[in-house]
């Protein structure tokens, strides 16, 4: 078998965007980083990018949402109702698609790293696994049998709303839930009930209290899903806190009471682990979804042959 096709890969974050040439992990060709401003300014320069490269075969983008990925929708591949200003209603997908002229895949940026994570990372060898990411914002991305685990959209699962800590009525700062678990535990809002960013709090202060709560329902959330054999734990909050993770494998054990009897649940060093990937972990994710499309491209126009 020859090299993997090489795919451009875009990575659309909310303060900056990274695009990759790449096949892999192992095989990364150009690298270009770019602020993300305005759609007017962001995406001209992307394109700038892309179009000194040459060689790819396919196109795969992993963008903060919500976005739309169904593509029977007039909607599809457009950033939806996010509440970052100017990106509401942007065109990415089919944009670059007509661009380029070659096939395109599109989803979250947290299914990307799920995606990722699980060919190339902390989730390697297994079919079926979450990734969520906390800092900026908390999303989780489901992975089943390999593939994206989506239908009319994707999981917007850090918005659920947990049951709150006895005597905390804090409101949270989501704009559109309050104290949905973002609005409880993503960096923004430690900092908002701190007035200190999460890497300078103390390991006992209390505010931490409340993050591992909502983070650990939505943990057991994940694992009453019965899709992930493991969750992979990525972003700033989590990575620049290592003394976390130990208090949320026991809030999480203890949230799901025991209800899910299964080994793979019930050992919690090693369903709840860090992420490998890091910071690659997004256009590494791209890279996967662009050559998904890829394949699908392929397999099409053998059928109709």
């Amino acid at each position: 078998m020859g090299e993997a096709p090489l795919v451009a890969g875009v990575e659309l974050g909310g303060t900056k965007c990274i695009a990759i040439l790449a096949s892999g992990p192992d095989r990364v060709l150009e690298e270009v980083r770019i602020p993300t401003t305005t759609p007017a300014e962001t995406l001209p320069a992307l394109e700038a990018a892309l179009d000194q490269w040459r060689g790819f075969a396919a196109i795969g983008i992993a963008s903060f949402g919500p976005v739309s990925i169904d593509r029977a929708s007039v909607r599809y591949g457009s950033i939806t109702s996010t509440p970052k200003p100017h990106w509401a209603d942007t065109d990415i997908a089919r944009r670059l698609e007509a661009r380029y002229g070659v096939p395109t895949g599109f989803h979250s940026d947290v299914v990307g790293a799920a995606l990722a994570e699980a060919r190339w990372g902390a989730g390697r060898g297994l079919s079926d696994l979450a990734y969520v990411t906390v800092g900026t914002g908390v999303g989780a991305g489901l992975v089943a049998h390999g593939q994206p685990v989506d239908g009319l959209s994707h999981a917007e699962l850090g918005h659920i709303r947990p049951p709150r800590l006895r005597g905390d009525d804090w409101g949270g700062i989501c704009p559109f839930h309050g104290d949905c678990v973002e609005g409880l535990a993503a960096g923004p809002a430690i900092a908002a009930r701190t007035g200190t960013k999460g890497e300078d709090l103390t390991a006992d202060h209390p505010a931490w209290d409340t993050v591992v709560d909502a983070l650990a329902h939505l943990f057991g959330t994940l694992a009453l899903t019965g899709v992930p054999r493991r969750i992979v734990l990525g972003g700033g909050v989590l990575v620049g806190n290592d003394f976390l993770l130990p208090r949320l494998r026991r809030a999480t054990a203890a949230s799901l009471g025991g209800y899910v009897a299964l080994p793979e649940v019930e050992d919690m060093d090693t369903f709840l682990v860090p992420a490998a990937l890091g910071g690659r972990a997004g256009p590494l994710g791209a890279i996967v979804l662009g050559g998904n499309a890829l394949d699908a491209a392929r397999a099409g126009a053998f059928t109709r042959a």
